[in-house]
This record gives C-alpha cells, sequence and structure tokens, in this order.
C-alpha cells in the first residue's frame, strides 16, 4: 500500500511509519522539519527506498500543497496524525492564543491535508482516511473538565471527520476517527498506560479491517467503539 502519515518524524506517528515498512508498505511522511527528524532519517536509510520524507506545516496552505504535489502515486490510506497539545491549557491559566493554534493544527490542519490529496485518494481501488484523535475529545468521557483547548480540537476533528465520512461515502473512502490510548510518548508523558508500539499496532489491525459500514466511526486502538 501506498501510506501518508503526518507527524512522523517522532511517537505514534514514527512508530506507525516503522511498522509499515517492516511489513513492505511504501510510506509518504508529512514533518514540518525533515533536517531535524533525525530518526524518521534514519529509519528512511534503512528502507529500501520505501520511506519518502517531505516537509509539510499542516499550518501553512503553500506547505500542505508543495506536500501533496510531491506525492505523484495514488494514495491507499492517510493517517492525519500530526496534532499538539500545548501548555496553559487548565482554566486558571488558559491561553486563548495557544487555543486558537492548538484548533488551526489538529483540526484545520487535518482538513487541509484531505482536501489536497483528496485526487490521489480517489485513484485508489480501496482508499482509507484513519484522523487520529483522542478519548480526550469525547462528551460522554468528560467527567473533569480541564484540558480546553485540546479537547476542544479533538471534538471539533471527530465532527469534521463525521462530515467527511458522509461526504465521501460517494467516492468509496473510508473515513474514521481513532483513539491511540494514553501513549508513552513526548505528549502522553512517562506515567501513560499504553506502549508506542502497542498503540501503532493495534492501529494498523483496527484500519485493516475496515469496511465501509465502518466509515463514520470513532473507535479505540483495540477495536473498541467511543462514545462521542
Amino acid at each position: 500500500m501506498n501510506i501518508v502519515i503526518t507527524g512522523a518524524n517522532r511517537g505514534i506517528g514514527l512508530e506507525l511509519a516503522r511498522q509499515y515498512l517492516a511489513r513492505g508498505d511504501s510510506v509518504f511522511a508529512g514533518v514540518r522539519t525533515p533536517d531535524s527528524s533525525g530518526r524518521l532519517m534514519a529509519l528512511g536509510e534503512a528502507s529500501g527506498g520505501r520511506l519518502h520524507i517531505h516537509a509539510c506545516d499542516v499550518m501553512q496552505d503553500a506547505s500542505v500543497r508543495s506536500f501533496a504535489s510531491a506525492i505523484t502515486q495514488h494514495v491507499d490510506l492517510l493517517i492525519n496524525n500530526a496534532g499538539v497539545k500545548l501548555e496553559k491549557d487548565e482554566l486558571a491559566d488558559l491561553d486563548l492564543e495557544n487555543a486558537a493554534r492548538t484548533y488551526q493544527v489538529n483540526v484545520l490542519g487535518v482538513l487541509r491535508v484531505t482536501l489536497a490529496l483528496l485526487p490521489a485518494l480517489r485513484r485508489s481501488p480501496h482508499p482509507k482516511i484513519a484522523n487520529i484523535s483522542s478519548g480526550l475529545g469525547s462528551l460522554d468521557r468528560n467527567t473533569a473538565g480541564g484540558i480546553y483547548g485540546y479537547r476542544m480540537s479533538k471534538a471539533a476533528l471527530n465532527m469534521a471527520s463525521r462530515s467527511l465520512a458522509h461526504d465521501l461515502r460517494k467516492d468509496a473512502i473510508i473515513t474514521v476517527v481513532l483513539t491511540p490510548g494514553w501513549v508513552k510518548t513526548d505528549m502522553g508523558g512517562s506515567g501513560a498506560t499504553t506502549d508506542v508500539a502497542d498503540s501503532a499496532a493495534g492501529l494498523i489491525g483496527v484500519i485493516d479491517r475496515l469496511t465501509p459500514e465502518d466509515s463514520g466511526r470513532y473507535i479505540s486502538f483495540q477495536g473498541e467503539s467511543v462514545p462521542w
């Protein structure tokens, strides 16, 4: 398969790239600054030419358009993984500019990339879009409050994904929202409960099993439906 992964320079994105390459797929990795993505570069050197690394700042229209134009092959799977979780996100010290930037990356960035790659997705016989969200975007599961910008951005991403699922059904593009769990990454922190390799393997398994009937679902890396 030809797979596009944004935010592939670290954490879940990097591990997804590693596991897809290990099974023989081709990966097109979008990262904001390729020159500072050492681990991804090393992965590329060992990939036999199947890892293609491109600059992609999901906040910038021109950067996203350039990224999309560099991918001349059809795209079987787009994983919108790039995301941020900034500081000063609690009510007592809420930074609204940070919240706006979080929304720009986590929601509008996903739409920028998706729109730019729609022609390449439509050329695939079985295209899929997987948007990496979070359980923190679930309204039903918000029993603690806080984490305003991040929670709101992921809830908005969930709504955007649901709309995409309806609008792209005519193109037979399966669109889902996936939650990776609380993962031991720079974002998740050392207290997280899920190893990044386990999360990535679970996500890949869920994506592999997707059918048209799944389009529009909110699914955990364990394959379970997440309440909206």
